[in-house]
């Protein structure tokens, strides 16, 4: 990496630069950083028993004596999910906005971190300072509470994170995106802007929560069975929606799912979602007539531990749904979530069960701006630079793509772990630091190349097979060896797999002379190789494989 001087200005991400999720991006100035966001993103099926990935924070976290602090934009997971998990390693304060603090308090309450993080709650529109930044925070619209851009000044220039945002005109929970401090920086001057990218492929506008309202109501109306809707747990004027949609058809609200009590008692406590109604729990929902109910579940993604796919599955202790019943997703099916989505649908399809999702009908709006939105964005605030961030590559090449149509004189793309310069002169790449992704595995942190990982995730591919040889202290071998065979075909071709490989493996021995009998390494490595070679041969396949010498 080339020199980092103490008059630069650099950006440095170390997650969502290159994806959707996992956010954490640093700010570095007079030798000191300041982080912006500390996120997470979810396990799939390639990652077996992995439920949260982090970033690696090892690069700041060797640092943390320069680190001033870390502002969170707002309480979605992929923004401030790793707080929890990652905080012990940074040990620096946390700056957020009420509703905000209120959702991250409930985390760290859970991992015993409540009385030890150092927690600022600031109020919307503040400034402040923090280290050699001055940090304002600019009220946005998203599809949570209390979104916020971030304006960054320091002597070298003003940097505008926007976060996740987009231009709700009707936001229905929470107040309007501040344009007019938006065009009041535009005037004051900013040097560079680093802006969602998630929505940069649409035309368009994002359209409004008022709209998903209207269409709820309409949607649900006159339904004689149950009705289920399932969302994403933190979007709060959904939750409020959802709740109108209960009240005017005169259905009881049940709420499936503890991510949801949490995230509505974190906005009642901030003013937010007082006429919600009475709530009832699972247990007490579903001795209701069917069409005198209204189930809210958690699982819109497909997650195997949300209500929803428990519901599907028939493996929920209260909830069932009937034929004639109807599913509701009102949420984007996220890119990588589509198969495990798809067999929730089926499931409940399966089972007679209505679906209803974004593709037939108007039951989502996104929470990020599409390209009119950024091209709003962008005649504000008239940036100098502009780092696309908040997506896949595809995302972020068009944006930049946009950013250049809009007259900005020099996009610039970043992936995690590159430093970028902002400032003074010319963008310039500094250089690459240390990124990637660290997995949640139970109470551990661990990173996402190590060994246990990818054993792992080769013994949910390949199998594994466990070759055992009984054998005295001349060498004799006294018993057949056993074979355990795990994840592996055991006929193949009409041709028993474990018995070709157990001749292999007599075989493999028999040739082996009485001096390397005597040695359990020799002797149980020639019975491993015997297994490896067979199981490649007959199946193609390359399992795990322990040999054990038995000596007597």
């Amino acid at each position: 990496m080339n020199s980092f001087g103490s008059d630069d200005l650099v950006f440095l991400p170390l997650g969502g630069a290159g994806e959707i999720g996992m956010n954490l991006n640093l700010y570095g100035y007079g030798g000191k950083w300041l982080m912006v966001d500390l996120g997470v993103t979810f396990g799939d099926d390639s990652q077996p028993g992995i439920d949260l990935i982090t970033p690696d924070p090892s690069f700041i976290a060797e640092r943390r004596d320069d680190l001033v602090g870390l502002v969170l934009t707002h309480a979605h997971e992929d923004h401030l999910g790793a707080v929890p998990y990652l905080w012990e390693r940074l040990q620096c304060p946390v700056w957020a906005t009420p509703f905000t603090a209120a959702v991250l308090r409930r985390k760290l309450d859970e991992r015993g971190l409540l009385d030890e993080v150092p927690l600022h709650v600031v109020p919307l529109g503040e400034r402040l300072t923090i280290g050699p930044f001055d940090v304002e925070f600019i009220s946005l619209t998203h599809s949570i509470p209390e979104p916020n851009a971030l304006a960054l000044r320091t002597p070298q220039g003003t940097v505008l994170h926007t976060g996740d945002w987009k231009i709700d005109p009707t936001p229905l929970v929470g107040g309007l995106l501040d344009e007019k401090a938006l065009r009041g920086l535009g005037d004051e001057g900013v040097l560079a802007i680093v802006c969602d990218s998630t929505n940069a492929m649409s035309d368009g506008r994002s359209g409004s929560e008022a709209d998903v309202r209207d269409s709820l109501l309409a949607l649900c109306a006159g339904h004689p069975g149950r009705i289920a809707v399932s969302t994403f747990a933190s979007n709060v004027a959904r939750i409020g929606t959802v709740a109108e949609v209960a009240r005017q058809h005169g259905r009881h609200l049940v709420l499936a799912g503890l991510s949801l009590w949490r995230n509505v008692a974190a906005a009642q406590e901030t003013g937010y979602l007082h006429d919600l109604g009475p709530l009832l729990e699972a247990e007490e929902g579903a001795y209701l007539p069917p069409d005198k109910v209204l189930f809210l579940c958690t699982g819109c993604q497909g997650e195997a531990r949300g209500a929803m796919s428990r519901i599907a599955s028939g493996q929920h202790p209260h909830i069932v749904l009937d034929p004639g019943d109807v599913a509701i997703f009102s949420s984007k099916i996220i890119p990588g979530n589509e198969r495990a989505i798809g067999r929730l649908h089926n499931a409940l399809a399966w089972r007679g069960i209505e679906v209803i999702s974004e593709h037939d009908a108007m039951v989502h709006v996104s929470g990020h701006p599409c390209r009119d939105e950024l091209a709003d964005m962008y005649r504000w605030v008239r940036p100098t630079v502009a780092v696309p961030v908040h997506g896949e590559h595809r995302h972020m090449l068009r944006h930049a793509e946009l950013a250049r149509s809009l007259q900005v004189p020099s996009p610039q793309l970043v992936e995690n772990g590159q430093m970028l310069k902002l400032g003074p002169g010319e963008p310039e790449m500094l250089g690459e630091v240390q990124s990637g992704r660290w997995f949640i595995d139970g109470e551990a942190i661990v990173p996402a190349q190590d060994d246990a990982i990818r054993t792992r995730r080769k013994l949910m591919y390949e199998g594994n097979a466990v070759v055992t040889v009984v054998a005295d202290r001349s060498g004799q071998v006294i018993a057949p060896p056993s074979l355990l065979l795990q994840g592996v075909p055991l006929n193949g071709g009409g041709t028993s797999i474990e018995m070709e490989v157990l001749r292999a493996i007599d075989t493999a021995i028999e040739d082996l002379p009485v001096s390397a009998r005597r040695d359990d390494g020799r002797l149980g490595e020639a019975a491993r190789v015997a297994v490896r070679r067979t199981v490649r041969s007959l199946l193609g396949k390359r399992p795990v494989i322990e040999a054990q010498v038995i000596r007597v």
